[in-house]
């Protein structure tokens, strides 16, 4: 039975939160280069919504000096900027009242340091006085990719996994997200399971335009050792295959990768090389500049169709995608 229902990212926001990057144990010497990003990615939306952000209580002066009054700052436990899977999971009761869901977020099954992070959900909520729903299974936001017309699209490999789920299949998941998301469809993805910390979420592969609309990423030259190249490849056969909770069809709309080449600087194999990852807003959608140029254009080109009516952003967050993640993992959305 559905209790709640996870409007689509592109509906309005109220506000978008992020997280002001924490721990030099997590980011070395990138630390200062992570919050600039993350400060100039507050900015961009800043011009279009508002914009909160949690910071730890040591940190709210450096965080006011990099944004000045244009973003809401508010104290938080933080281990590091990814609130999209710390932070709360916003939905609909049938009454219509905002919720919260947590999904116990457990590090990527215990890969990293969370227990600053485990806590972002309840103190976002009780800051806002929102309700607080426990979910019964692990996951994270990023493993959540949703049309708002009962569609979900998820990796096997980040869900259905013994290190957020052990013991539990495809069908006891399935009921859990039809009851805390609305969803009646899940599409599954098969992913990759310990070639990155999040088990490849669904957020770096297929993304929705629109209900019946999906953005895949498609890497430029794949290697056949690239596993993440044939995750892809295989998320489009399974696509276009695939029907929705209405029936219809996918429309698939391939987003080519940059080309590492043509970027400057040298990467490291955490690198996200996607533009999939972008945020959707309330009038732009952001997406990453990595700095190739001919590659950032495409994929701009490719989104101002996806999402007419709304402006495309480039945001430079190259220090981020070193950690492994992008825009859209760096942000969350609270609906109105």
């Amino acid at each position: 039975m559905t209790r709640y229902v996870m409007p689509a990212e592109g509906a309005p926001h109220a506000r978008t939160w992020l997280a002001w990057p924490a721990k030099e144990s997590v980011w070395e010497s990138l630390l200062p280069q992570a919050r600039a990003d993350v400060a100039r990615l507050a900015r961009a939306i800043a011009e279009h919504e508002p914009v909160a952000l949690l910071v730890r209580r040591e940190h709210l002066e450096q965080a006011h000096r990099a944004l000045g009054c244009s973003v809401e700052l508010v104290s938080a436990p933080l281990d590091d900027l990814w609130v999209r899977d710390t932070g709360p999971t916003f939905v609909r009761a049938a009454d219509g009242s905002l919720a919260g869901i947590d999904f116990n977020f457990n590090g990527w099954g215990q890969k990293a340091e969370y227990h600053m992070d485990a806590k972002v959900v309840r103190k976002t909520l009780e800051y806002l006085g929102v309700q607080r729903v426990v979910a019964p299974i692990v996951a994270e936001g990023g493993s959540l990719e949703v049309d708002g017309e009962g569609t979900l699209l998820a990796t096997e490999s980040s869900l259905v996994n013994p290190n957020r789920n052990p013991g539990s299949d495809h069908d006891e998941i399935e009921r859990a997200l039809g009851e805390l998301l609305g969803v009646t469809k899940v599409v599954w993805l098969q992913g990759v399971t310990d070639e990155d910390v999040t088990d490849c979420h669904v957020d770096a592969v297929a993304r929705f335009a629109e209900p019946g609309v999906v953005l895949v990423t498609r890497p430029l030259a794949p290697r056949p050792e690239d596993a993440f190249a044939r995750a892809a490849a295989r998320a489009q056969d399974i696509l276009r295959e695939a029907t929705d909770a209405k029936g219809r069809r996918f429309d698939v709309i391939e987003l080519p990768q940059p080309n590492p080449v043509d970027m400057p600087g040298k990467r490291e194999p955490e690198f996200l090389y996607t533009y999939v990852n972008f945020y959707i807003g309330n009038d732009a959608v952001y997406v990453p500049a990595f700095g190739d140029r001919r590659g950032d254009d495409r994929a701009a080109g490719i989104l101002a169709d996806a999402f007419p009516g709304r402006a495309i952003v480039p945001v430079q967050y190259n220090t981020v995608a070193e950690g492994g993640g992008g825009i859209h993992a760096s942000t969350q959305q609270q609906p109105v």
